[in-house]
């Protein structure tokens, strides 16, 4: 069985886990600005593997607006053409002999609020993640009483310490919703 110690280092860890997981699914919900972290959930049928877009090119930002994919094998243009197109990210990439370009369009004002709100829903399932573990990291101190391991003085405690970290993780996610928030809705 755990430790009060222990409990409480899981459940920072695994809210931490929460948190990157929400940062990377901000990551690709595009902004107005060019950004290869958009490409990240594009997978490229290579020799019939899927594979990460990222493993089979290189991805540079030739401006604010455009991004610049180099294959390192030119017989996989066509193939990351096909994959860039049927990804939910609605852009058109442009091949030009063995470069493929992304030009990001200008967001128009409804796109802007359907991004806002899909990164709103991304910051309510990372808030009910970090929720989740505080709620299993209580029921693991509760167990702990159980077992006479820990008083109900500990009990109070751990739930005012659980809490606490509770409080900094959301507080982060909202933090990172803001400034996604404020990127889309920037013109």
């Amino acid at each position: 069985m755990a430790s009060y110690e222990e409990i409480l280092e899981s459940c920072t860890s695994r809210m931490q886990s929460s948190l990157n997981s929400f940062n990377d699914s901000l990551k690709k919900i595009r902004t107005g600005r060019a950004n290869p972290a958009m490409l990240d959930g594009i997978q490229v049928d290579y020799y019939g593997t899927l594979t990460p877009l990222n493993q089979c090119c290189s991805i540079t930002v030739e401006d604010s607006k455009t991004l610049s994919l180099s294959p390192w094998d030119k017989g996989l243009v066509q193939e990351i053409d096909r994959a860039i197109q049927k990804s939910d990210l609605g852009i058109n990439p442009t091949v030009a002999g063995d470069v493929i370009r992304i030009i990001m369009p200008p967001l128009t004002e409804e796109s802007r609020i359907d991004l806002t709100k899909k990164a709103k829903a991304e910051a309510e399932n990372g808030r009910i993640a970090v929720r989740n573990v505080r709620r299993d990291a209580i029921t693991a101190m509760k167990n702990l009483e159980k077992e006479g391991e820990l008083t109900k003085d500990d009990i109070s405690d751990s739930e005012k310490d659980i809490q606490d970290i509770t409080t900094k993780f959301i507080d982060l996610i909202d933090s990172s919703l803001a400034s996604k928030e404020k990127d889309l809705l920037t013109i």
